[in-house]
């Protein structure tokens, strides 16, 4: 069976910008018989992520993410759709889920690795499997959950950075739903902000890009900030902890402003920015969500509960065609998408 599928076609280096380039679309062949275990499966959305950046080093840094190899196909978040099945488990019509879905529109998996969905859960919208019903919603949850200390009736101010991103715009409206009292998002455009503001039920938001942040953070959290969601590291980051509170605490989920530089992760702060969270004992560990598996069922539901009872707003930035997933990749990388961008390979 002729099938497409996208491949590493060259490395940006270590500290360079990856470009659409960097893939390749070619097309591939596939058996056309399965073997027992196995599922033929048609592909409908694959997902592109921050974290994709370091897969396409040589070393990616990181002892839980393996690179991606130049001229082979490259893996991910996807969603497809059963057509044939020699898995007990698994029927024609099934709707089933993987961490390392091929970049292809048709592809043969083992039906063993596969999690079957229930459209119902999400009312129909597949795709937010791979983004607020799934691992993206589980970070932004277990993240406040394991690393916020967030109580109800504490009267915590959270600030969100990369507030309109797949992670940070779920993140803050969790971070409410647990219990705090204001929350205050950081993103790039003015649209961003609006849209955190109108329909996401953030307090505030501040446009790094214009004016003083500092200045505006001091005016929109004045009693400082107890809980800081980082999804970018870098000066958001240092000019949010130096006006955080004592005993305060940093969610570092992820650091996009570093993933293009060669330097560890987490990155070191600044020995300015190190002496002040030392001194204000602001907890700063790396979360990994991979870590909190145990809780994956339950904290799932509740997100599904959460996205039914229309408590959490889910924005996607849909780019349609597996031709197009390095553009969708380069534009995530430079903040072009709002909320989860998805990539809907079939209908």
């Amino acid at each position: 069976m002729i099938i497409q599928r996208v491949v590493l076609n060259s490395r940006p280096g270590k500290n360079g910008v990856p470009v659409a380039e960097n893939f390749r679309l070619e097309q591939s062949t596939i058996a056309d018989t399965i073997q027992v275990g196995q599922v033929r499966v048609r592909t409908l959305y694959l997902s592109v992520d921050p974290y994709m950046r370091c897969r396409m080093n040589e070393d990616t840094g990181s002892d839980y993410l393996l690179p991606w190899q130049l001229s082979e196909v490259a893996d991910g978040g996807g969603i497809g759709v059963v057509e044939e099945s020699k898995h007990d488990n698994l029927a024609k019509g099934d709707f089933v889920t993987s961490f390392n879905w091929p970049w292809q529109t048709v592809a043969i998996l083992d039906g063993s690795l596969l999690q079957k969905l229930v459209p119902q859960l999400v009312n129909g919208r597949l795709s937010y499997f791979l983004g607020a019903a799934g691992i993206t919603g589980l970070t932004a949850l277990l993240g406040i959950r394991e690393k916020g200390h967030v109580a109800a009736g504490a009267n915590q101010t959270m600030v969100v950075s990369g507030a309109a991103g797949a992670c940070g715009s779920l993140a803050g409206q969790i971070g409410r739903l647990e219990g705090c009292s204001r929350v205050v998002g950081i993103a790039g455009t003015d649209e961003k902000c609006s849209i955190l503001v109108q329909e996401m039920g953030f307090d505030a938001a501040i446009n790094y890009k214009k004016g003083n942040v500092a200045e505006q953070l001091r005016e929109l959290c004045p009693g400082g900030v107890d809980v800081y969601f980082d999804n970018v590291g870098g000066d958001i980051s240092d000019t949010v902890i130096s006006q955080m509170n004592q005993n305060s605490h940093i969610i570092l989920c992820g650091q996009i402003s570093q993933y293009n530089k060669d330097v560890p992760y987490p990155p070191p702060l600044p020995p300015d920015i190190e002496k002040i969270q030392k001194e204000r004992n602001i907890t700063r560990e790396r979360f990994l969500v991979l870590n909190y598996m145990d809780k994956q069922e339950a904290s799932v539901l509740q997100l599904c509960q959460w996205i039914q009872e229309g408590k959490l707003k889910v924005r996607e930035t849909v780019i349609e065609g597996l031709a197009n997933i390095g553009a969708a990749f380069q534009s995530m990388m430079n903040g072009g998408n709002i909320g989860k961008q998805i990539v809907s390979v079939s209908k």
